[in-house]
C-alpha cells in the first residue's frame, strides 16, 4: 500500500477494499521499523483515534478525497497531542494547546497526522544536521544529508513512510530536500497559505507548502491548503488573489507554446556536471512536450545570499527573542538574576547555527548598522523581484534550472562550515525573497560516495498565483518519466 498515489489511496478507501485503521497501521508498523531519524514524535493512540474517525465518515457518506489517508507534519507547525519542538532543546517538551491552521485543514478534510517530522532547528539550516534531536538520513543513502530544512518531511516521503507531509520554505526548504530526496514539493506563492501556528523563523520568508510523490499529489494537498486566514496578517485574501481553487483541474493540460525561461546564471561555473547533466535532459524532454527554450538572466541572483542572510537572520532575532524563559520553553537549571537566566537559557536551549543567526541579526538591525546593511538589503530585495517579473513580463511564461549546485553532500561534511551550506542555496533563495512560488521534481540521480545514486531536482519557477501551470507543467514530465516512481533499496 506504500507505494500507492494519494488518488489510488483515495479509491482504495471509497471502494472500502481497505480501511483507514488498516492503511493507518501499515505506515505506523513502518515508522516503527525505520532507521531514518524522520519523526520526532509519534502517538499510535491519537492516530488510530483519528483513522476511525475516518472510517465513521467513510460509513456515514461525508467522506472528501483526502479523507483517511495519512499525513506527517514537520515540526515546525504546532499539533494538539504532539509534542511541537521546532526540532530544538528550547521547546523539548513543548505540547501545543491547538493546531496551526494548515493542521486544522488536512484535520477537516479528514486526513489522519502520523506524526511529526524532524528538522533543522527552527528551520534553520540545509542539511537536517542542525536538529537538536539529531540528523535525518537520506533514505538514498545513509551517508548523505536529505537536505533542509524540510529533511525529515522529505526523507520520510521517499522512505514510504508517510504518503503526504507538510514543509515550509523559508529560502529553499522544501525544494531542496524534495530534490535530494527524489520526491516532489512546491512552495506557493508568499501569503497563499497560512502561517498561523507556524513556529516563525523569517516572517517576510516563511511559506508552507505539500511535499508528496508527485506533482498530482501535491495539487490535491495544495487544494487544501490555500485560502484566506483572518488569525495571520500576512495571509492573502481572495481579492488579492488567493481564491481557493482546485489545482487538479488543469493539470492534463498539454505544454504547447509553452516559453522555458533559462537563466544563464544557473549554469555557470560551480554547478556538478552530474547535476548540469540530468537537468539539460529534462529540459530537452520538455522541448519534446511542445515548449520552447529561451535563455534569460537574472543578474542579481548572487546577490540573493548576502541578502538573505541579512533579512532572514533579522526577523530570526525579532521572532525569537520570545523564548527566554520565562513564559514558556525550556529555562536553565541554575542561574544569578533575571539576566543571568535569559543568557543561560537561551546559551543552552539555543544550537549553534540558531545563536549564530541571532547573533547576526541582532548585529544588523543594531544602531549604526542598520541602515548600512538592513535597509540596503531591502533595497535589492526588491531588484532581484524586478529581475524575475522583467523576465516573465515578455520572455518566458516558466523559469526551470537546478535546485542545486550539487547532489546531497555527506553527513558532517559542511557542518564546520557555515558558508559552504550558505552557498548551496544559491538558486533557491532569490524565489522566496521575491515571494514567488517555486517547486521541485526529480529528474534523475548524480553521484555520491562509492557510487550511490543520490536525486538531482528540476526547479520550475512561476510568477505569483501560478502554482495551478507549475503543477500542470510538472505532471505532463512525470507522465512521460518515471523518475518520481522510483524508490530507494530496501524500501
Amino acid at each position: 500500500m506504500h507505494d500507492k498515489s494519494l488518488k489510488e489511496l483515495s479509491a482504495l478507501l471509497h471502494s472500502k477494499q481497505v480501511s483507514s485503521t488498516e492503511l493507518t497501521r501499515h505506515y505506523l508498523d513502518r515508522i516503527a521499523a525505520s532507521q531514518h531519524n524522520a519523526f520526532l514524535d509519534v502517538n499510535p493512540e491519537l492516530t488510530l483515534a483519528q483513522a476511525r474517525a475516518a472510517d465513521a465518515r467513510f460509513a456515514d457518506g461525508s467522506a472528501g478525497p483526502l479523507t483517511g489517508i495519512p499525513i506527517a507534519h514537520k515540526d515546525i507547525f504546532v499539533t494538539r497531542g504532539w509534542r511541537s519542538t521546532a526540532a530544538s532543546k528550547m521547546l523539548g517538551n513543548y505540547v501545543s494547546p491547538f493546531d496551526a491552521t494548515v493542521v486544522e485543514q488536512f484535520g477537516a478534510a479528514g486526513m489522519v497526522t502520523l506524526g511529526k517530522l524532524n528538522c533543522d532547528e527552527f528551520a534553520m539550516g540545509s542539511a537536517n544536521e542542525n536538529s537538536s534531536f539529531g540528523a535525518v538520513k537520506n533514505p538514498w543513502d545513509p551517508l548523505a544529508v536529505p537536505g533542509g530544512s524540510s529533511g525529515g518531511s522529505a526523507a520520510a516521503i521517499a522512505a514510504r513512510l508517510a504518503p503526504a507531509a507538510t514543509g515550509t520554505d523559508t529560502g529553499g526548504s522544501i525544494r531542496q530536500p524534495a530534490a535530494f530526496c527524489g520526491i516532489t514539493g512546491i512552495k506557493p506563492t508568499y501569503g497563499r497559505v497560512s502561517r498561523f501556528g507556524m513556529i516563525a523563523f523569517a516572517s517576510s520568508l516563511d511559506q508552507g507548502g505539500p511535499m508528496a510523490r508527485s506533482a498530482e499529489d501535491c495539487a490535491l494537498l495544495l487544494n487544501e491548503m490555500v485560502g484566506f486566514d483572518g488569525r495571520d496578517s500576512t495571509s492573502l485574501t481572495a481579492e488579492q488573489g488567493n481564491a481557493r481553487e482546485d489545482f487538479t483541474l488543469t493539470l492534463n493540460q498539454p505544454l504547447n507554446g509553452l516559453r522555458i525561461g533559462v537563466p544563464k546564471e544557473y549554469f555557470g561555473e560551480g554547478l556538478a556536471a552530474d547535476v548540469e547533466q540530468a537537468v539539460r535532459a529534462a529540459l530537452d524532454e520538455f522541448v519534446k512536450l511542445g515548449a520552447t527554450l529561451v535563455e534569460i538572466s537574472l543578474p542579481k541572483t548572487a546577490l540573493s545570499i548576502p541578502v538573505y542572510y541579512i533579512i532572514a537572520p533579522a526577523e530570526a532575532s525579532s521572532n525569537l527573542s520570545r523564548f527566554d524563559g520565562v513564559r514558556y520553553g525550556y529555562r536553565a537549571p541554575e542561574y544569578g538574576d533575571l539576566q543571568d537566566m535569559y543568557k543561560k537559557t537561551r546559551a543552552q536551549g539555543f544550537g549553534k547555527e540558531v545563536q549564530r543567526r541571532i547573533m547576526v541579526g541582532t548585529y544588523v538591525l543594531c544602531h549604526g548598522y542598520y541602515d548600512a546593511y538592513y535597509v540596503q538589503a531591502q533595497k535589492i530585495r526588491r531588484l532581484i523581484a524586478d529581475d524575475f517579473q522583467a523576465a516573465f513580463a515578455d520572455k518566458c511564461d516558466v523559469i526551470m534550472g537546478p535546485v542545486a549546485p550539487t547532489v546531497a553532500w555527506d553527513l558532517g561534511a559542511k557542518s564546520d562550515d557555515p558558508v559552504a551550506n550558505y552557498l548551496a542555496d544559491i538558486f533557491t533563495l532569490s524565489t522566496s525573497l521575491a515571494g514567488l512560488p517555486g517547486m521541485s521534481i526529480p529528474v534523475g540521480f548524480g553521484q555520491g560516495e562509492k557510487n550511490a545514486k543520490r536525486p538531482v531536482g528540476l526547479q520550475i519557477i512561476g510568477n505569483y498565483f501560478n502554482e495551478a501551470r507549475l503543477l500542470n507543467i510538472a505532471h505532463q514530465y512525470q507522465q512521460v518519466t518515471d523518475w518520481h516512481q522510483r524508490a530507494p533499496d530496501g524500501v
